[in-house]
């Protein structure tokens, strides 16, 4: 039957976006759901090690049968990776995510560390999210965006995951005849407008919450927000290696050791890893 999919998200396992996405991944093979039994959103690369995970089994609005842990996204993955469901997982692909998740934002989503995780794993690993204007009002129609991730998926199928690399689709909210396309992108600049708020809740304890308008980006042409802007699906390629190789080399120069005679650090010869 083709490839053995598991289908995740950070919205909850009974978000009409994941509904979307499974009925897509139906046609390209096997489907096996495992999401969190609650909203995960903005919870990042989570891994629970101190405390049992729940899993029960639930019926999508379909009547389709699947299974929500009371972990993380991140966890769902690894509980699936690690053999919670007996055939091995060929591919994960976490959404639909109700909001683009751009720039810094993949190291705060819960929808794009589910992916991560998959990597982690040596699973290939996509995220999809459809950008959605804050505050908007009525039902959302998430038929493009599983109709891009159909693509992408039918292309990673057919043509394999660069090894260690996760995908990260962010589709425009606009019908299919209007998605202009599919770009590869790199990640844009997300300009974040968080402030503090303070007060005094009704027992004299003072609290504090995190709040502010909704994050911006820069439109620069190349980057996953710019593609957006001009209604383009994005798909950015990630890895989960952090090394600023061009800062090494000018932090190379520091005197670090004045006994060193070797050279603090040596960039990888080509083809091998560090």
């Amino acid at each position: 039957m083709g490839k053995h999919i598991l289908v995740t998200n950070d919205d909850g396992v009974l978000a009409p976006g994941l509904l979307a996405l499974v009925q897509e991944m139906r046609k390209l093979g096997k489907v096996s759901v495992l999401a969190p039994d609650r909203n995960w959103s903005g919870g990042g690369h989570v891994k629970t090690l101190d405390r049992a995970l729940r899993v029960k089994e639930v019926q999508l609005a379909d009547g389709t049968p699947a299974f929500a842990s009371d972990g993380a996204p991140s966890d769902c993955v690894a509980l699936a990776a690690l053999g919670y469901f007996k055939e091995p997982i060929d591919l994960v692909v976490s959404g639909i995510n109700v909001g683009a998740n751009l720039g810094h934002d993949v190291t705060y989503s819960g929808t794009v560390t589910a992916a991560m995780e998959a990597v982690i794993a040596n699973i290939p690993g996509i995220a999809v999210s459809l950008e959605v204007a804050e505050g908007h009002v009525g039902n959302i129609d998430f038929g493009p965006a599983a109709h891009a991730a159909g693509k992408v998926v039918q292309h990673v199928i057919e043509n394999g995951a660069p090894p260690e690399i996760l995908l990260n689709v962010n589709v425009p909210f606009l019908s299919d005849e209007k998605i202009r396309g599919f770009r590869l992108t790199r990640q844009g600049l997300r300009v974040y407008h968080s402030r503090l708020d303070e007060g005094v809740d009704p027992r004299g304890r003072p609290y504090y919450w995190i709040a502010g308008d909704a994050p911006t980006g820069v439109p620069e042409r190349g980057t996953d927000i710019g593609a957006l802007a001009e209604g383009f699906v994005s798909v950015t390629p990630l890895h989960l290696d952090l090394t600023a190789y061009r800062a090494l080399t000018d932090l190379n120069t520091w005197p670090w050791d004045e006994n060193l005679t070797m050279p603090f650090f040596e960039m990888p010869v080509q083809g091998k890893k560090i």
